[in-house]
């Protein structure tokens, strides 16, 4: 099926932020928009909101005055629903209930042409309880755009029980056309993003509730070794703490409680106290004038090594030793062990974090254990994090951390907690994207897709899992399981499956 054609009209329902975001991408790309909003007057400061983010392009070279004035020409504001009976594509982009969006697209079955399409730009609402209301159904698609609108490049087009599948790949191919980046999802509770993304919020919390580090430390190893623009609790300010823990709620309520995406009673202590974040001048962070924000756990100057021993194969760590012979540190060969050790430095034992605690390794035989978290990539990163074991010489953690800050990198050490910070968080993002794929939400690469487009993480869940090795990933969730003892941490019978068979998430051919 063919996008629509650019002479077809786009009504736009809703004129806030992300309403008045649509009109602008859908008139960028040659449409003809009618915006409506039922407020008197809010399509005409809608239509006003684009004029200065288009004269802020302007003035900075970015775009032409001529192509901003043909673009705002074709954006009409309009007083009345029935003003937008010539649109092929109507997007609405109002307030969240479910009844309003039924009344509302009820109204436009009426109005509209009967081949028109019906798309709802909702969040979190069912496109199939939507469309329940609805005398064609069928004509109704999720077009869920991501704010601000004409930056963000994703677009999840979400099919309820009744959408015809001709009008799901004509809003697909449009939003294509438009310079979006779409992915196909089945209308389930927090469609791609909102689902998989949960346990990025999730893990810090419960790490931040159990005292594995500050918030400032597990935002800091999360961008600076895991790779993410934000941290998790500077973005949760960002958002704001009303809407961040509503979507959490949601989720958790819409999947009959289950336990991986329980709300945390610390956010829900912010939200009780007024504490929304940036909105309201205090959240995890500070905000007010004067207010300073805390820095991240740092490890003072160690000694730095001169040899160290590896342990067989480092696997995904190979660009971490070959870091450590580019700062002149002899790297000799040991013989492979059975305790899964990357490194001998002094009296340190180094591993990579397997999903148990370094006092529970190091109780099974390895003495003086020291535990590194994940990075995205160890030859680059700044900052890392290690954990040691509460029987350890305390000299043997000094080593570890020389030899890491002989490499350039900035120590951060955190309680012995299991998963740690880095792996644990990237384990669980790919588990909760794996289940996705595994309930034909979405194919394994619209997860990918989804999650690097719509919330700009630095590399897909399923394509992360993949270079880890999903056999790594499993285990992590499985001791995590056993620890924790709840079902927050079982791993999905897709990652169980690609496990078995020794293959992986990207070329497994897994569809929606």
């Amino acid at each position: 099926m063919s996008a629509l054609k650019n002479n077809a009209v786009i009504g736009v329902i809703g004129a806030g932020a992300m309403g008045a975001g649509i009109a602008q991408v859908a008139a960028a790309a040659g449409h003809p928009v009618r915006l409506f909003d039922a407020a008197e007057g809010a399509a005409e400061r809608g239509l006003a909101n684009i004029a200065n983010g288009l004269e802020k392009q302007v003035a900075r070279g970015k775009m032409q005055a001529a192509d901003r004035d043909a673009l705002l020409a074709r954006i009409e504001p309009v007083g009345a629903l029935g003003d937008l009976a010539p649109a092929a594509l109507l997007v609405e982009a109002i307030v969240e209930r479910l009844d309003v969006k039924q009344q509302v697209f009820a109204e436009l079955e009426s109005i509209c042409a009967e081949d028109a399409i019906l798309a709802s730009n909702t969040s979190s609402l069912s496109i199939t309880a939507i469309g329940a209301a609805l005398t064609r159904p069928q004509r109704l698609v999720g077009m869920h755009f991501f704010n601000p609108a004409p930056v963000m490049k994703l677009v999840e087009v979400i099919s309820g029980l009744a959408t015809d599948a001709a009008v799901a790949e004509t809003v697909f191919a449009t939003a294509t056309n438009w310079g979006k980046l779409a992915v196909h999802a089945r209308s389930t509770p927090g469609f791609i993003v909102n689902r998989v993304a949960r346990p990025f919020y999730a893990e810090a919390l419960r790490l931040l509730q159990e005292g594995a580090a500050d918030a400032a430390t597990i935002d800091a190893l999360l961008r600076e070794a895991g790779g993410f623009r934000m941290g998790p609790f500077e973005l949760m300010d960002l958002i704001g703490h009303d809407v961040n823990y509503a979507v959490t709620h949601s989720v958790f309520e819409a999947f009959h409680f289950d336990p991986r995406f329980k709300p945390s009673l610390i956010q829900k202590e912010l939200l009780d106290g007024g504490f929304l974040g940036r909105k309201s001048g205090r959240g995890f962070f500070d905000y007010r004038e004067g207010a300073e924000k805390p820095a991240a756990q740092t490890a003072e100057a160690c000694t730095a090594p001169r040899e160290v021993l590896l342990f067989g194969d480092p696997g995904i760590a190979a660009p971490l030793v070959d870091a450590l012979r580019n700062a002149g540190i002899a790297v000799n060969s040991a013989p492979e062990n059975d305790d899964g050790l990357l490194l001998s430095v002094g009296s340190a034992r180094i591993a990579l974090t397997d999903g148990r605690t370094a006092t529970e390794r190091c109780a099974e035989g390895t003495s003086d254990l020291v535990l590194l978290d994940l990075a995205l990539d160890f030859a680059t990163c700044p900052r890392v994090a290690l954990a040691v074991a509460d029987q350890a010489d305390p000299a043997a953690l000094d080593d570890a951390i020389g030899l890491m800050q002989a490499i350039g990198k900035r120590v951060s050490v955190i309680d012995d907690a299991p998963g740690m910070i880095v792996l644990r968080t990237v384990a669980m993002l790919a588990n909760e994207g794996a289940d996705a794929v595994h309930q034909r939400v979405c194919s394994a690469a619209a997860v990918d897709t989804a999650m690097r487009y719509g919330v700009n993480y630095p590399r897909g869940p399923m394509n992360w899992a993949d270079e880890i090795g999903p056999d790594r990933v499993l285990e992590v969730l499985d001791n995590l399981a056993v620890h924790y003892g709840d079902g927050r941490y079982r791993a999905s019978p897709l990652l169980q499956r690609v496990v078995a068979r020794e293959g992986s998430f990207i070329e497994s051919g897994e569809e929606q």
